[in-house]
């Protein structure tokens, strides 16, 4: 992760004195002031912990995730993923990357996401529902967003649902990695112990689907062929390995922190409740307004000018999707939480024409991101109809955590039970 420079690089590019460092504890309680001060006054900052170079200002970000130049690579993912998912669709380029992707593509868009997989993902947000929708009370993460998403990739790839919890721990453990950005050797352990397991557990299964194929995405990826091109069982496992752990971390905390915005915007809340066309608006302002990924890497292919500096060839650059979404150069009063805004496309927010950088850009824009949206649409739905008279616990304010991800560590509500 370490990357040296020369002295006359490093004069163009400023330390990490003056905003809060993104490993301390001023940073992880509130990393939006610390943004703004970066984009103001170092908007490309050399961090030595990380040996990566903060990019902080919209304009370098989307270039990043855009790169129409090829100027960045996704080698990074070596020693950033490799380690407990094996080599993903992540890693790769070019040609390679365009046959896996269209390999695993199709069950995430189209016919395949709304015959196949809606009625699972209804199915899921209506059972973690029943289990408190006529007790009046309920924590909205510990209850539901930390689970739904696992269980509804847990069904979609028709793996057995008394294992949900064992998914659950490694999908920590997975997220925990990553975002370990101090090197704490119990994290980076725990994380490669982890692939261990997973690997042990699918390896298998993956194997039966080859000999005895079900109507499930596992046996599709298993059977799934381009131009003469099938994904091997390690290729499977570690597709499913970042699956588990993209998708179930990304949308627990997108759904936790939706709903944190809502309630704290009282107004918007019966909005959305009045015009459910309007969860796709509420759910795009939160990816930028409280993305539940802040921090996403790539690498130099050779020198390249960002603002603030140059970066030298073979160098991480950590692209501050929190900051960038938050640029008073891309979006009004940028700080405010307001799903009518004119400057957020909600009819492209989930495709890889969007205007916020949540799912990333280019090439490597996020594939699940309908399938999130279908989860989004589907479990806020379905909640605001259980729970009419939605609010926040007498005195309680919600707190995000996090800080390569982030969202609300909890958030208890209370309600009128329907019919109760």
């Amino acid at each position: 992760m370490k990357h040296t420079v020369s002295a006359s690089q490093e004069s163009h590019v400023s330390q990490a004195s003056s905003p809060p460092d993104i490993l301390s504890p001023a940073f992880a309680a509130d990393p939006y002031g610390a943004y703004r001060t970066m984009r103001e006054h170092a908007p490309l900052i050399r961090h030595e912990a990380t040996g990566s170079y903060l990019v902080s200002r919209y304009e370098d970000v989307e270039r990043v995730f855009k790169d129409k130049a090829q100027e960045f690579t996704t080698e990074n993912y070596d020693w950033q993923l490799e380690p407990v998912h094996g080599r993903t669709i992540l890693q790769l380029s070019g040609r390679e990357h365009a046959v896996r992707r269209a390999l695993v593509a199709p069950a995430f868009r189209g016919a395949d996401l709304q015959e196949k997989f809606l009625p699972v993902i209804e199915r899921n947000a209506r059972e973690l529902i029943d289990a408190f929708r006529y007790t009046g009370a309920a924590d909205l993460v510990e209850a539901f967003a930390t689970r739904f998403p696992v269980l509804v990739i847990a069904d979609m790839l028709g793996l057995d649902r008394k294992d949900h919890q064992r998914f659950h721990g490694w999908y920590t453990n997975v997220i925990a990695f990553l975002g370990n950005l101090a090197g704490d050797p119990e994290v980076a352990a725990a994380g490669e112990r982890t692939r261990r397991e997973f690997a042990e557990y699918m390896i298998p299964v993956i194997q039966q689907r080859r000999e005895k194929p079900g109507d499930d995405l596992l046996s599709a990826l298993c059977a799934a062929e381009v131009d003469g091109v099938r994904m091997s069982d390690e290729d499977i496992k570690a597709f499913c390995s970042l699956l588990l752990a993209a998708g179930g971390e990304t949308t627990d905390k997108a759904i936790a922190s939706l709903f944190a915005n809502l309630l704290a915007h009282p107004e918007q809340l019966a909005a959305v409740r009045r015009d459910r066309s309007l969860i796709d608006r509420a759910f795009a302002e939160t990816l930028r307004y409280t993305p539940p990924v802040h921090m996403i890497m790539r690498q130099t292919a050779g020198d390249v000018e960002l603002s603030g500096g140059t970066v030298p060839a073979g160098a991480t650059v950590t692209c501050l999707i929190g900051s960038a979404n938050r640029d008073e150069a891309r979006y009004a009063e940028p700080d405010r939480f307001d799903l009518f805004r004119d400057d957020l496309t909600s009819t492209t927010a989930f495709s890889a024409a969007a205007d916020h950088l949540a799912f990333a850009l280019g090439r490597h824009f996020c594939v699940g991101a309908l399938l999130a949206r279908a989860e989004v649409e589907t479990g806020v739905n379905q909640l605001l109809d259980a729970m009419p008279d939605l609010r926040l616990a007498d005195g309680f304010s919600p707190v995000e955590e996090g800080v390569f991800t982030r969202g609300p560590a909890s958030l208890p509500v209370r309600f009128t039970p329907v019919g109760g």
